[in-house]
């Protein structure tokens, strides 16, 4: 492929609108272009690098037994009503009408397809166990696309679907798929990802890991404890907290605090520490608008996520209208008047004597003591765990909360699907059972953007041979000159008859033009043709990280370039480390 064919520009302006290094960089190296909000076209770079992630997920799938398949993009509404999820699931599903007016929906994931599928396969305990997956296009009506590639509307994922015929023989797959999973991410590049335990969403299921690309740019939170080895998402992190004492024994007394809505005003205000604060954090219910207010220790966060599971429904922040009875930025536990649903958090206990809201515009109290005052004896985890709070698995204090990119996930599933959807099987008793199920997901163009984020240095990504765009970049340095550009010809003609990919820059420019490029396309290996090194005979010969630099004698070029081509595939096939 020579560089002057090649569709699409690249340009040395950082956008304004990128908010992540990846995204930036694929914007300018001309691998994606925006469309709409949340959608992208992909140039041929990237459709290159995403082709090569395909291929790898497909050989690690079939590896453990897949059977690839592929399902429609738009489903019938009536698939989803089967499951329950047509109305379940909120406005992230695109729900329309086609011209018969039949209610249908882009797929956003494929659960119900899966089983619609196979159910009458798999009517015979005989066809059990068996694995599909495909490689297709998905819509995801997200509410705050943003970071390029790695959050948006339509994507590219792998999902799979496991079935069985009892929970023990899925956990043994589960685990076979878990292992699959590392090897994926440590062939594209990225052996450093790590599997955490994770909330199941509207997926459903008891067990559930997300596969986490540490990066600062990442939007979600990380929860781990060095000492231990524990992993968790922050929205399946139990919090534990340890309380002792608190404010000086008193009788309850309201005082005035003008103007002090925030926990940061009271406290300050007061005098007091935010760890004997109690804060209220209020929501509605979504079905009927129903008031909820969790109450907390001021230092801590609601986990939204926590409180909607423990609820068994969603929320949203609470509006507080005059009806309410409700004041904010004042309410607090004691003689509340209203009918709420009313939860204290564990955060909260063990403080003897806390300051909280009046239930009265500027007034707080101090000296309240939740049991004796509020007749409290139940608490609830609903809150964030933070960085030095108890781990959960080994009681001590070494809890870390780092940022992340989700590039992967895993599910038990259970019944949850085959139930619904009344798909079973005759037992070798005669007995007729459900399925059970496990899903497992890997964003391709996400997965490629996220390799960007953490493979790139300032002037552009730094590619891993195993899905790099191509595997060598050739600079002839001056095209304008016979002998270099002869050289370069030849050389380019000898390298793709030994079946090396090579993109080749014989266009007229400056070095720096040239050499910004090539940064930007980020292609592992760099061979450099210029006048002053032929004298000699010889190419210069240098690796994207920069970590390879020499002069080699031409006609030892192309065996050369392989010898470093297949280094780097061994550094991928065989990282330092060992495998998840």
């Amino acid at each position: 492929m020579k560089l002057k064919n090649l569709v699409g520009e690249r340009f040395k302006e950082r956008p304004a609108d990128c908010v992540i290094d990846s995204h930036a960089l694929t914007i300018r190296g001309g691998y994606i272009k925006y469309m709409a909000n949340g959608i992208y076209s992909l140039y041929p770079p990237m459709k290159r690098i995403t082709r090569k992630i395909e291929e790898i997920i497909r050989e690690e799938m079939d590896a453990i037994g897949g059977q690839e398949v592929l399902f429609p993009v738009v489903l019938p509404g009536s698939l989803w009503e089967e499951s329950g999820r047509f109305e379940s699931v909120g406005e992230e599903l695109l729900r329309f009408q086609d011209r018969n007016s039949s209610r249908m929906v882009l797929g956003m994931t494929h659960e119900e397809a899966a089983v619609h599928l196979v159910r009458e396969y798999g009517q015979s305990y005989a066809k059990y166990p068996f694995m599909i997956y495909q490689i297709q296009t998905k819509f995801r009506d997200e509410a705050r696309p943003r970071a390029g590639l790695i959050r948006v509307r339509e994507f590219t994922m792998k999902d799979a679907y496991s079935f069985h015929t009892s929970q023990e023989d899925l956990e043994k797959y589960y685990d076979e798929c878990y292992h699959a999973y590392y090897r994926i991410f440590q062939r594209v590049g990225v052996p450093e990802v790590i599997a955490v335990k994770s909330d199941s969403g509207m997926m459903g299921g008891s067990v559930s890991h997300e596969y986490m690309l540490l990066a600062d740019s990442g939007e979600d939170s990380i929860v781990l404890c060095d000492a231990c080895g524990y992993r968790a998402n922050m929205e399946a992190a139990e919090n534990s907290v340890e309380n002792a004492g608190g404010l000086e024994a008193a009788a309850l007394e309201k005082v005035y605090t003008p103007h002090c809505k925030t926990i940061e005003e009271v406290v300050n205000y007061l005098g007091v520490p935010v760890e004997y604060s109690c804060k209220a954090v209020m929501y509605q219910k979504n079905a009927n608008d129903d008031y909820v207010i969790v109450f907390l220790r001021g230092d801590y966060e609601v986990n939204e996520t926590k409180l909607t599971n423990l609820l068994q429904e969603k929320v949203h922040p609470a509006e507080i209208t005059p009806e309410s009875g409700l004041v904010a930025g004042f309410t607090g536990p004691y003689h509340m008047n209203g009918s709420y649903t009313v939860l204290y958090d564990s955060s909260l206990r063990g403080i003897e004597y806390l300051t909280c809201g009046a239930n009265e515009e500027n007034y707080h109290y101090k000296g309240l003591n939740l049991s004796r005052d509020c007749g409290v004896t139940e608490y609830v985890d609903v809150s964030k765990i933070k960085t030095g709070g108890i781990c959960p698995c080994c009681g001590r204090k070494t809890i870390q909360v780092k940022r992340g990119i989700e590039v992967g996930n895993i599910f038990q599933l259970g019944t949850k699907y085959s139930k619904t959807m009344n798909m079973t099987y005759t037992d070798a008793d005669g007995s007729v059972k459900y399925p059970v199920m496990g899903c497992y997901g890997i964003g391709v163009g996400r997965l490629a953007a996220s390799v960007c984020e953490v493979r790139h240095d300032a002037n552009g990504p730094v590619w891993p041979i195993t899905i790099a765009p191509w595997q060598v970049h050739l600079c002839c340095m001056r095209a304008d000159q016979e002998t270099c550009k002869s050289a370069a010809d030849k050389l380019y003609s000898a390298l793709s008859a030994a079946g090396i990919e090579v993109i080749y820059d014989d266009r007229d420019v400056s070095a720096g033009t040239m050499f910004a490029d090539a940064d930007l396309l980020g292609v592992p290996v760099r061979v450099i043709v210029g006048p002053k090194n032929l004298k000699n005979n010889q190419i210069e010969l240098v690796s994207r990280d920069k970590r390879i630099s020499r002069l080699v004698d031409i006609e030892a070029a192309v065996p050369e370039i392989q010898s470093v081509i297949k280094e780097l595939f061994a550094e991928i096939k065989y990282p330092a480390g060992a495998l998840g």
